[in-house]
């Protein structure tokens, strides 16, 4: 009896690949010659490491590069191979990008047209003993799309290119954050299998619980070289239990059921732990499949209720409030990802005090290890379709890559304890009811028949544990517009395109599945690429940099009344990327000052695929711009809030937590000036039940000022703190020298203490200014006189002292 033999054909596996362009427009002596190639990779990091382009993101690049993606190109490796008693040879592929035809040694083995996919081929015919020739033909993905768009049609999508038209991720073709570089390549890893008798083809445990019990069913599709073999015996070990199966040759599914008694159970981050339990299956001594499960059951309720229909999602019966946000690829050539940076990104949700992350459906069905890390730091995955702004073809072939690749990804995805939701699409069931597609789709089909009825069929048939939801937005009843705040999942998107953003608080939502406000990234990620000189918003290369149709204008507009207008690009810098902060929290602490109305908020967008103005909180660096401070205090536990109400100021507090907040709310009003004497004060108690809210009204002694322009509140109970000002910046009467600072080396970098002589607002400390590598622990702080802060910086080396552009305020832009 032999076992499974796996031979891989990656860079780090030994294989020695080349790429070289077909025909298209490259440069005059590239078409035909080989250059060294990565697999995994992709064709713009092939041409990069080769030194055949620039890096595609500094300055204006991107354009020049835009034959790359109009270019065909050809993916070569030799092999030797050597007989090993085997009966069966199988390619296989576990990502193609994606328009392909693959030839061993001069046999055409088939040809693909999915990025999203896996493909196996048989080469048992094809292989040869002793050396091998693997080819594979991309056609240029941009070019394809409008080939296939003038034979079958145009379906209206957003952005430049017929991206729809392919089964490709859309972003890849430029997306209103994120650059224009359409690739091709062996995207994820391939290989060859050489086995007999029987292999485990899928492995779908899906761990749930049923009382104090944990039962895991474990589904195994099995593939046979032939149906002429013996009996097989499956095995599933999980949680110091063994179950066995004998099946017949030819047997294609087995399913084997498991129980734990007393389980631990798997809970997101902030509910409980995260134990994970380790499954093998085993086929015979022939071929073996690990993997990792936690026992929990996720539940959505979308029963309409007094107030329209809720969105809640409860993980073991317990409703969850999503402080979340969402998820795009984490670079634009997703290839250079790497466990490390996968890791490095989820940690910035853990940090901003998240427990949910969407992946978009516009990006990819993330690499497993994304899944493996939320599975254990407890972050819930929304997982979208990837379907995204656009109507879809429902007729053939799309049909059948729309479900081999949700069979697949379904197959692959639902054993994570981590994945929450199944989500139909992003913004496409909004689009046809809102955004003028009707007419010129003429009544064709748009994508519905994949939202309503195959990709549910698929869930409920594969991963019948995991809620399905048609899209976001949705509001759960085709009679009612899918984009009503008082139905379901609702997009805000007026805020930022349209109106100021305290229009966030004319809606009462039951959840927010996307919403935010653009900022520039980091000074030292935005110099790194942008070299217009002088620097201006308006620059050249700035606007390559600036995705968003009349971004700037927005930015601008978006200042209204909160802040002054900025006098150089060192104001202009710090005065949107403050306002950024701003607006997302505001929309935030008024969404939380509505529960248990509202159930939760996931802002777009928690990173960037590179170095770009935009709705991200961690620039394409991984900076954290001071939006992500603004998330991490708007996103804690426990969260103090004051705000607006028909009969005045009101202290919304809202408790997260398993434990009731007990203790003194002191409310004083201050003077912004010097000292910030305390005009008044009042005290009351604190008492939030576990996982609820309270309002308490502010009493009308502190609520009235004497003087709204120097005045302000300041609310505190133990650490938590909140501010309400009477008036906005740019009326407020804040003192220009209300602090002093003091630099302090330590052993990892240097100590920036702030002390406050008057009110200093929103304290912003930024390092990179004076080193990229420096990062700090804090921003975003608000001090009144008398009180200090520590910025603790690690990295770099300490300043004889910090001013401006380094050390920031409010103070200094209304002075």
């Amino acid at each position: 009896m032999t076992t499974l033999n796996v031979v891989p054909l990656t860079t780090d596996g030994g294989a020695v690949w080349t790429v070289s362009a077909l025909e298209g427009s490259a440069p005059e002596g590239l078409i035909g010659r080989p250059i060294s190639a990565t697999v995994p990779g992709e064709v713009h990091t092939d041409l990069l490491a080769a030194g055949e382009i620039p890096d595609p993101f500094d300055g204006d690049n991107e354009s020049k590069l835009a034959w790359i993606g109009r270019t065909s190109w050809r993916y070569r490796t030799e092999f030797t191979w050597a007989t090993d008693g085997n009966t069966r040879q199988e390619l296989v592929a576990e990502g193609l990008d994606t328009v392909a035809t693959v030839t061993l040694n001069g046999r055409e083995l088939g040809r693909t047209a999915n990025q999203h996919r896996s493909y196996r081929f048989d080469i048992t015919e094809a292989l040869i003993a002793g050396d091998n020739e693997l080819v594979i033909e991309f056609a240029g993905p941009v070019s394809r799309a409008e080939e296939i768009r003038a034979t079958v049609g145009d379906w209206p999508h957003t952005n430049l290119h017929p991206y729809n038209e392919l089964r490709k991720m859309a972003s890849n073709f430029g997306w209103d954050w994120g650059p224009d570089v359409a690739t091709v390549g062996v995207w994820r890893p391939i290989r060859i299998e050489s086995w007999s008798g029987v292999r485990i083809d899928t492995v779908r445990p899906l761990a749930g619980v049923e009382g104090d019990r944990g039962v895991l069913t474990t589904q195994v599709a099995l593939a046979w070289a032939d149906r002429e073999g013996g009996d097989a015996s499956i095995t599933v070990e999980v949680g110091g239990t063994t179950q066995t199966a004998t099946v017949a040759a030819g047997t294609e599914t087995v399913e084997l059921t498991s129980t734990i008694d007393a389980v631990d159970r798997w809970w997101p981050r902030g509910h409980g732990e995260q134990p994970l339990y380790d499954v093998t299956v085993t086929v015979d001594d022939r071929d073996e499949w690990n993997g990792r499960v936690g026992f929990r059951s996720v539940t959505l309720n979308v029963a309409p209720d007094n107030d329209g229909t809720p969105f809640v999602l409860s993980v073991n019966d317990k409703p969850i409030y999503i402080r979340g946000a969402n998820w795009i690829p984490d670079d634009a050539f997703v290839t250079r990802l790497t466990p490390e940076t996968y890791r490095t990104s989820i940690q910035d949700a853990v940090d901003a005090g998240m427990n949910l992350l969407r992946v978009w459906g516009g990006g990819i069905y993330e690499n497993e290890v994304f899944y493996d890390i939320c599975d254990e730091l407890g972050i819930l995955v929304w997982q979208d379709f990837l379907f995204a702004c656009a109507a879809y073809s429902e007729d053939e072939p799309l049909w059948s890559e729309v479900e081999a690749e949700a069979r697949d990804a379904v197959g692959r995805l639902s054993k994570h304890a981590s994945l929450a939701v199944w989500n139909g699409n992003n913004e496409n069931i909004w689009g046809y009811v809102e955004w003028g597609w009707r007419v010129p789709l003429a009544e064709r089909a748009w994508g519905e028949g994949y939202y309503f009825d195959l990709l549910p069929k698929i869930v409920a048939e594969l991963d019948p544990r995991t809620p399905y939801s048609p899209g976001s937005p949705y509001s759960y009843d085709r009679f009612i517009h899918p984009n009503d705040e008082r139905h379901g999942t609702m997009h805000i998107w007026d805020v930022w395109n349209q109106v100021d953003y305290t229009t966030y608080r004319k809606y009462k939502p039951r959840f927010v599945s996307e919403f935010g406000f653009q900022g520039p990234p980091a000074w030292s990620t935005l110099t790194s690429v942008v070299h217009d000189a002088p620097l201006d918003p308006y620059g050249a290369q700035m606007l390559v940099h600036q995705k968003a149709f009349e971004g700037n204008l927005k930015l601008e507009r978006g200042l209204g009344d909160h802040l002054p207008g900025w006098k150089d690009i060192d104001d202009w810098h710090w005065t949107t990327q403050l306002n950024q902060a701003r607006a997302v929290a505001y929309g935030i602490e008024h969404f939380r000052s509505l529960f248990p109305l509202n159930t939760g908020a996931v802002v777009w967008q928690l990173n960037d695929n590179w170095p770009v103005v935009s709705w991200a909180a961690v620039d394409g660096h991984g900076i954290r711009k001071p939006l992500w401070f603004a998330l991490q205090r708007v996103y804690a536990e426990r969260l103090l809030t004051v705000q607006p109400r028909e009969d005045g100021l009101v202290v919304a507090a809202h408790n997260d937590t398993d434990a009731s907040w007990t203790g003194e709310i002191t409310v004083r009003r201050r003077s912004t000036g010097t000292d910030s004497t305390v005009l008044a004060q009042e005290t009351f108690a604190l008492e939030v039940e576990p996982r609820s809210a309270i309002l308490s009204s502010v009493p009308e002694s502190v609520a009235t000022p004497g003087d709204p322009h120097r005045e302000y509140l300041e609310v505190r109970s133990g650490e938590s703190t909140a501010y309400w000002y009477f008036v906005e910046d740019t009326a407020l009467r804040l003192a220009g020298d209300a602090y002093t600072a003091s630099v302090a080396p330590t052993t990892d970098g240097y100590d920036v203490t702030v002390t406050a002589t008057a009110l200093a607002k929103d304290l912003a400390l930024f390092p990179d200014r004076l080193d990229a590598a420096a990062r700090v622990d804090s921003c975003l702080i608000t001090l009144s006189a008398g009180e200090r802060h520590t910025f603790h910086v690690t990295g770099g080396t300490a300043p004889a002292q910090v001013g401006v552009p380094v050390l920031r305020s409010a103070n200094d832009l209304v002075n």
